[in-house]
């Protein structure tokens, strides 16, 4: 029985992975109902798991459970977005400095690299592939700044507006995309300088103008 229980739990951290991952691409977009039967149809597993599996990413914040109606995407409130971008800001500034400790031409050429890439996604048009490298931008990021707890938190907050960034990015005019991809070169610039207040100040700003984009596309926030 408890054999059984584990490969049981084990199913459902698969189920909760996948779902997780198909809400940070934009696959399943904000407010659409994940409903267990179908979930678990497409995954080729019972509906346990996937009720085992959306608990768990309702407890991340990540979907909205209510009684007699389900799940749905988590939506997400004006005041919801203040909060996690205002502590955004404050562990994105801590990354920073972190970062700026262990700096290195390999690092800021590793960067650089990121964003030329993310740079041609922007001015092909490819929003999917622009979102990834922006997602991996910051992942290398937390990465650097070589703090495990930092880089789980930091991961959960993003996670949890992936959503409604990739919806917002979608919405760019094509010039704003390739502005927006270009701005991560102000980032990189910024940590090389070496001046932590610079660096904090300008993730302080890359964050709000994500927060402010997010909010313009208003099919995604609860007003």
């Amino acid at each position: 029985m408890v054999l059984n229980n584990l490969v049981d739990q084990n199913i459902s951290e698969k189920v909760a992975n996948e779902v997780r991952e198909a809400i940070h691409d934009g696959s399943l977009s904000p407010g659409e109902r994940l409903v267990e039967r179908t979930l678990a149809a497409r995954l080729g597993v019972s509906h346990i798991p996937v009720r085992e599996a959306l608990a768990k990413l309702a407890e991340e914040g990540l979907v909205e459970r209510t009684p007699r109606r389900g799940a749905r995407v988590a939506a997400l409130s004006q005041e919801e977005l203040a909060e996690i971008s205002t502590l955004r800001i404050v562990l994105e500034q801590f990354v920073c400095h972190r970062a700026q400790a262990m700096w290195s031409d390999k690092i800021e050429g590793r960067l650089r690299k990121i964003v030329d890439s993310m740079i041609a996604a922007a001015e092909a048009g490819d929003v999917d592939r622009m979102f990834a490298l922006d997602r991996r931008f910051h992942e290398e990021l937390w990465e650097i700044a070589d703090h495990k707890l930092l880089l789980s938190i930091a991961s959960q907050l993003r996670g949890r507006i992936n959503g409604f960034l990739r919806a917002a990015n979608g919405a760019l005019t094509p010039d704003d995309l390739v502005a927006h991809a270009m701005s991560h070169n102000d980032l990189i610039a910024a940590l090389a300088s070496g001046d932590p207040e610079q660096a904090s100040k300008a993730m302080a700003s890359h964050i709000e103008i994500a927060a402010d984009r997010i909010d313009t596309v208003g099919t995604t926030i609860e007003k």
